[in-house]
């Protein structure tokens, strides 16, 4: 038996994912999969190998740590920082071979200094904010001053132009497609003096939706992970889930109408039933919006979540006739039997995204790989 819970990364669904993804793009198109925080929760020592054994051209991450950490399960695949990085993480960022994301003169020169101490030669994106309005310059002009100081300075390498889809997950795509006719126009004018420069802005709904949004390579984050990034059922999309959610019943008694179980007694038992505690919960990534509202499965069935979410327990409603024994497995998030419950449908009642799902379930809960070996 495990320690109170566990999350299983299926290895083989995640290279199946990644060459589902990689079979939608046209040839000389790069396939470069995000695993940054913790590869969406998933467990980044895990999942790097796989990636690139299912074939990514490249690995995107966020930050200059995150770069280290790839880097040494994948010494030699090609790696991007998409991130913010602070003066102190250049040096990292270079040291592990990334490329890095740009979008201030600032940033250039320091960038530069550093790559020249090194004696590296480092490879520039450069962001243009056709929309997102967080990171990178709206200002095509300075995209492309920019572009020329990358593509000028001995130690540094004009890589690519690039932005990031603000609604490429919704169902009207008027503005994905302002931002990708940007970024078209100014790609179009910065290959007149740049013939080699790459541009890129599709995340996993992009790729999924709209071919033009491709370029000349493409960024998916949560479809690799078997999620659709558009809410819904990821089959849909010949997507298999990689992660599912186990823990198990630690105990299971008798209620009489009545009795209530959880902090602040919000489910009382109206019948006799019998209640299951599960030593899991929102210390481990059960968020306390499930309470009341989650499902688990016990034995292939669906069991209500009946009481408050606590840091280290959660409650379920069995019913008055259960079978389900001390040491039963509870899952959370994936199958059991015929039943499923996908991180899709977990984030409903509390009104977010399947990856944040996925990205809250805790450092206390080991991450297992499972199909390590290339198929």
């Amino acid at each position: 038996m495990y320690e109170r819970a566990e999350a299983r990364i299926d290895l083989a669904a995640l290279r199946h994912n990644v060459r589902e993804l990689k079979s939608r793009l046209a040839e000389d198109v790069e396939l470069c999969p995000v695993l940054k925080a913790d590869a969406y929760g998933h467990g980044a020592l895990h999942c790097v190998g796989a990636v690139a054994e299912a074939g990514a051209d490249r690995i995107a991450v966020a930050t200059a740590k995150e770069a280290v950490l790839v880097r040494s399960v994948a010494p030699d695949i090609p790696l991007l920082v998409v991130g913010a990085l602070a003066p102190g993480e250049i040096e990292m960022a270079i040291s592990a071979g990334a490329d890095v994301a740009a979008w201030d003169p600032g940033f250039i020169a320091t960038l530069a200094e550093q790559a020249q101490a090194a004696g590296l030669v480092v490879g520039v994106h450069v962001k243009y904010d056709t929309g997102m309005g967080r990171l990178g310059t709206p200002d095509p002009e300075q995209v492309l001053e920019l572009a020329r100081t990358a593509a000028t300075h001995p130690n540094l390498r004009l890589a690519a132009i690039w932005t990031h889809f603000a609604t490429a997950d919704e169902e009207d795509t008027s503005f994905r497609d302002l931002q990708r006719d940007r970024l078209a126009e100014l790609g179009e004018r910065a290959r007149r003096e740049f013939p080699e420069v790459k541009l890129h802005a599709a995340n996993s709904a992009a790729l999924i939706g709209d071919e033009a949004c491709h370029f000349d390579l493409v960024r998916p984050g949560v479809a690799i992970y078997g999620m659709d990034p558009f809410g819904n059922d990821p089959a849909d999309h010949n997507l298999r889930p990689v992660l599912s959610f186990h823990s198990w019943v630690a105990s299971v008694r008798d209620f009489e109408p009545g009795m209530s179980a959880g902090y602040g007694r919000t489910w009382q038992a109206e019948a006799p039933t019998r209640v299951a505690a599960v030593p899991v919960g929102y210390g481990d990534g059960v968020r306390r919006g499930l309470s009341n509202r989650g499902e688990v499965l016990i034995g292939g069935r669906r069991y209500p979540i009946s009481g408050t979410v606590s840091m280290d327990n959660i409650t379920v409603d069995l019913g008055p006739d259960s079978t389900v024994r001390v040491g039963d497995e509870v899952t959370l998030i994936g199958s059991q039997g015929e039943e499923a419950i996908l991180a899709e449908q977990v984030a409903i009642p509390l009104d977010t995204i399947n990856y944040e799902v996925t990205c809250g379930i805790s450092p206390r809960v080991p991450r297992v790989g499972l199909g390590a070996q290339a198929g």
